[in-house]
């Protein structure tokens, strides 16, 4: 919603071929040109804003790759793709490395496998073309430091990320889409989503599609009327009317019906929906948050996930990391627990042994926050010390002495904690001590790997490309389709 109608332009010298092509294409979401022959297809782009252009390569006068070569020039935003009958594999890659190409189809093409590609296509350059316009994860040195944010708990390196992810994506209209394991906060980013949004002043509903029945699903998220179905005694607003201009948050989004989930989509396409037992369209303004704690790949793979369901939702991808991954964090977040839990259960325990601690920080946390929190409650009402000890947590986790003593004598090497402890003592902003993911990656070992490496250096020609992809692609030699394959990748696999 908000951004214009993609277009699309098919190049080719035989009229019939194009006339074909754009029968099939009237099932695009999008705007459609053709043109016969790259001189004629070079006049539209002059003229006219083009998204996707898909050329033929064996043509008369210009060939696709010159063509593809003049339009990597004029048009370098562009999606280009090779449309051939020829498996040339020398064609091929001149087309790509001299057009820049996306990809390529083959003549004859199938009209459903065309049709998906090109939508695939379409919803990639839309999700693209929202992320370039929102900037949402520009990087900064001056990003100030935080502490505890917005019910977060926590200043690691990956939650000051984290936070500033939250900070920059909540302004926007566009969705965002949470992954993290179970209990790492999902619904915290995204209460926290809303409440800095411009949205605040709106109700924020929150909907877990794993906890609500499939047969009434679709009644919760658009409400019904009288007689819609046994028991429906009277009309009923759903989450989409309760959430108008506010925000909706769908969680384990990959546990809903998939039938359902093509509904879904076409309200968060156009806004409107019917209430079930109606036929009178109703119409909304509402912020789409959504989060799972399965791998959006793996849950699209296996049929739980539409993919252009999770294209849609995944304009702003934010990634939180397991409780294991934070460091310290894990006894700041204990100390928090411990202390609502002291009022709610009339305690005064004073915190935690220093061993304590360090099996906080070295225990893996399966359960994540929420395993910490009963862990925490659990010592609370069981504990007999000022000072909670190692050995009730080792009780509550039912860990073995073997077990324990392995814990306890692991090595603690949390370097962002440890420079923020002799903070404390220093002169020194604590601000200074945040250590990058990188600093610490390149202390603990003298090797990186060739992705992070490759990641490294694009995300730093982009920076001082002042985020402009196109520019970025030309210093690196490559073209601005292969930065954003890789952009694409690293969102989806978020880590």
């Amino acid at each position: 919603m908000g951004l214009p109608k993609s277009s699309v332009l098919f190049v080719d010298d035989e009229s019939m071929i194009l006339d074909a092509l754009k029968r099939v294409s009237r099932k695009l979401d999008a705007k459609v040109y053709t043109a016969q022959g790259g001189q004629e297809a070079l006049e539209i782009i002059k003229k006219n804003q083009i998204d996707i252009i898909i050329s033929d390569i064996n043509m008369p006068n210009m060939d696709g790759i010159t063509f593809l070569s003049k339009v990597s020039k004029i048009a370098p935003e562009s999606i280009r793709i090779i449309l051939t009958a020829y498996t040339d594999i020398d064609n091929t890659l001149a087309a790509i490395n001299e057009g820049k190409v996306w990809g390529y189809l083959n003549k004859p093409w199938d009209n459903t496998h065309l049709i998906n590609t090109l939508n695939q296509v379409i919803e990639f350059r839309r999700t693209m073309v929202e992320r370039t316009l929102l900037k949402e994860f520009k990087p900064s040195d001056s990003y100030p430091f935080i502490d505890n944010f917005s019910g977060f708990v926590g200043s690691c390196a990956k939650m000051q990320n984290i936070y500033q992810k939250i900070k920059q994506c909540a302004p926007c209209k566009a969705s965002v889409f949470i992954t993290g394991p179970s209990g790492s906060g999902k619904e915290v980013a995204a209460q926290a989503l809303h409440e800095l949004s411009r949205r605040e002043g709106g109700s924020f509903i929150a909907l877990n599609c794993a906890a609500i029945p499939a047969e009434l699903m679709e009644s919760e998220i658009f409400g019904h009327v009288k007689g819609a179905f046994s028991g429906a005694s009277s009309n009923r607003d759903g989450a989409a009317t309760l959430a108008d201009n506010g925000t909706l948050f769908l969680d384990e989004i990959a546990e809903m019906d998939i039938i359902l989930q093509a509904k879904l989509l076409r309200f968060i396409q156009t806004g409107t929906f019917c209430r079930v037992g109606s036929g009178k369209v109703e119409k909304v303004e509402v912020r789409f948050i959504s989060a799972t704690n399965r791998e959006p790949d793996k849950a699209i793979a296996e049929n739980k996930l539409r993919e252009d369901l999770f294209y849609r939702l995944n304009v702003l991808p934010i990634a939180l990391p397991p409780l294991n991954e934070r460091g310290s964090d894990v006894v700041q977040i204990a100390e928090v627990f411990l202390q609502k839990y002291n009022q709610i259960e009339e305690r005064n325990y004073q915190g935690f042994t220093p061993l304590a601690k360090k099996l906080l920080r070295q225990y893996q946390w399966p359960g994540n926050v929420r395993q910490l929190q009963n862990l925490i409650y659990s010592a609370v009402v069981l504990a007999k010390e000022p000072l909670i000890d190692e050995n009730m947590f080792a009780g509550i986790l039912n860990l073995t002495d073997d077990q324990l003593s392995l814990l306890l004598e692991s090595e603690d090497v949390v370097v962002l904690d440890e420079k923020t402890e002799k903070a404390q003592n220093s002169n020194v902003p604590r601000s200074e001590c945040v250590q990058t993911d990188g600093e610490r990656f390149q202390e603990n070992s003298l090797i990186h790997t060739l992705a992070s490496v490759e990641r490294s250096t694009i995300e730093h020609a982009i920076s001082q490309c002042n985020d402009n992809v196109v520019q970025a692609a030309k210093a690196l030699g490559v073209s601005p389709s292969t930065l954003y394959r890789k952009m694409q990748q690293w969102h989806d696999n978020v880590s």
